[in-house]
């Protein structure tokens, strides 16, 4: 159950970063050394050439958290988002950009060290996205940046596995959770990327069986979690790990975990523009359904609702009412 009396329905821990997207075929990205349907990490340079050779390309507020929060507060929760951006224009534009959907926005830019983050999200003609992310500020978010009144007021606290990188982002998890249990409130957890679950499959286990309540992760993830290519293996693991696991499947909907107990969801029917944000679509729904006290069945259904909106445009963030759909 939800606690009760919380000023916030969902706190957002995360990468603040801006999104560029623009088209790509698959043979310009295997031409520059991409694995088409991957997040990679780079460096300034690379960002540099990137960003000359992309061509024409949208500019917008992203990091994967970050999107969670403003499709949950398009669903009417009640928002805040802690990450890192830089005292430039870029990092301006993104607290300009939470403060205007209604995400409270408290963390302190970053001044005089790495530029506000960057992320190139190339779609491909089939929907599919290669990510190229240069992280600038973000990896100097740390224990000091976990505002404890903000954690305390929320429900749910939601941690973005693209954050776990850095030591100092790390510490900052474990503070948040201890933080929130302390008074009384839920942690969240996505694994973000298959990626991510290679570099920190220890770590990430150890964190969620001690600290996580509600867990999120597609398939890839949840297989790489446990190193097998057997899903009910990965199921029977994820299900003594967490309270409740929602793991998403794709065009196969999701399957929501508490214990002994697998809720199937269907998935919602639409067109696939870009995939870009499934994920995080897919917990704003989740997670704004559950801080209302809804059953597991239910928080699925406006996941896979939200996911369906969020991969039918080009973009992560949401460009029709989710309440109206979610009533739909």
């Amino acid at each position: 159950m939800v606690a009760q009396g919380a000023a916030l329905d969902l706190l957002g821990i995360g990468n603040a970063i801006v999104d560029v997207l623009g088209s790509a075929t698959d043979a310009w990205v295997a031409e520059r050394g991409m694995v088409k349907g991957s997040m990679a990490l780079i460096d300034t340079a690379r960002a540099e050439v990137i960003s000359a050779e992309l061509g024409e390309a949208i500019v917008t507020g992203g990091g994967s958290a970050a999107n969670t929060c403003v499709a949950a507060a398009s669903l009417g929760a009640r928002v805040g988002f802690l990450g890192k951006v830089a005292a430039d224009a870029l990092g301006r534009a993104f607290a300009a950009d939470m403060e205007k959907v209604g995400v409270r926005f408290p963390t302190p830019a970053l001044t005089g060290g790495a530029p506000t983050a960057r992320s190139f999200i190339l779609v491909h003609p089939d929907g599919q996205r290669t990510m190229n992310t240069y992280l600038g500020a973000c990896v100097s978010f740390g224990e000091e940046d976990v505002d404890a009144a903000e954690v305390e007021s929320a429900a749910i606290t939601y941690l973005e596995g693209y954050l776990f990188d850095p030591p100092a982002a790390q510490a900052a998890f474990r503070k948040a959770a201890a933080i929130a249990h302390a008074a009384g409130r839920q942690v969240s957890m996505t694994l973000s990327d298959p990626f991510c679950v290679g570099r920190h499959r220890d770590a990430f286990r150890a964190f969620i069986a001690a600290d996580c309540d509600i867990l999120f992760a597609n398939e890839a993830e949840a297989l790489s979690l446990f190193e097998t290519n057997d899903l009910d293996v990965a199921i029977r693991g994820l299900s003594g790990m967490a309270g409740l696991v929602a793991l998403t499947r794709s065009e196969h909907g999701s399957l929501v975990i508490a214990g002994p107990q697998v809720v199937e969801v269907k998935a919602v029917p639409t067109t696939v523009i870009d995939t870009t944000g499934a994920g995080d679509a897919y917990a704003a729904g989740f997670l704004a359904a559950h801080a209302r006290g809804l059953p597991a069945a239910e928080c699925g259904r406006w996941g896979s609702v939200a996911a369906a909106e969020a991969i039918s445009h080009f973009g992560a963030r949401p460009q029709t009412d989710l309440r109206t759909l979610i009533a739909a």
